[in-house]
């Protein structure tokens, strides 16, 4: 299993995708503190219990070679989000999930980073299909998936404690993803 040392470092025209650091806590925290941001990724946190769930990423990328990435911006490093491959336990499949502080919606940023990690998965991790699990009222998300060519595969089941959340499965397999990828070129 690789080591935090291994992990790769992405960049995109705006963007540097790379593991989370301690650093980069603040802005995570203000992100799971935001009803409207937190809102289909689990609900608001207090600091504490974000703290814990931002160790999530890094115990990820640590056991499984694999995890979200933090994505900043290049010009200045402010931290936007957290992006990239997520398969937990009992997973429906290979995600690419993301969430982004409140500030950095609506300005493409998860369209960017995700064509640099659905890129990296596909290559690295050699997964032949990737999904994106979509609360059914979060249009925002599903406006991300269909721009990155994912179709709505219908409702999906997460595994405890959040089976009752509704979900719904957006994905693609490689190959659609490759013919897709043309038109970000």
């Amino acid at each position: 299993m690789p080591s935090s040392a291994a992990a790769p470092i992405l960049e995109t025209e705006r963007l540097i995708l790379r593991l989370p650091k301690a650093e980069d806590f603040d802005r995570y925290a203000e992100l799971l503190a935001d009803e409207n941001a937190a809102r289909y990724i689990g609900g608001c946190q207090p600091r504490a219990a974000a703290w814990r769930k931002f160790l999530q990423q890094p115990g990820a990328w640590l056991l499984q070679g694999f995890g979200m990435f933090s994505v900043l911006e290049r010009a200045g490093g402010r931290w936007l989000g957290q992006l990239g491959p997520w398969r937990p336990e009992g997973w429906p499949g290979n995600e690419i999930g993301y969430a982004f502080h409140p500030d950095a919606w609506g300005q493409g940023y998860a369209a960017e980073a995700a064509v640099a990690a659905i890129d990296w998965a596909f290559e690295a991790l050699h997964w032949d299909d990737i999904i994106h699990c979509i609360d059914p009222a979060n249009l925002a998300s599903q406006n991300v998936a269909r721009r990155l060519g994912a179709v709505c595969r219908g409702p999906g089941r997460l595994p405890a404690p959040f089976e009752d959340h509704p979900i719904e499965i957006w994905g693609q397999t490689r190959a659609q993803w490759h013919e897709h990828r043309k038109r970000f070129a």
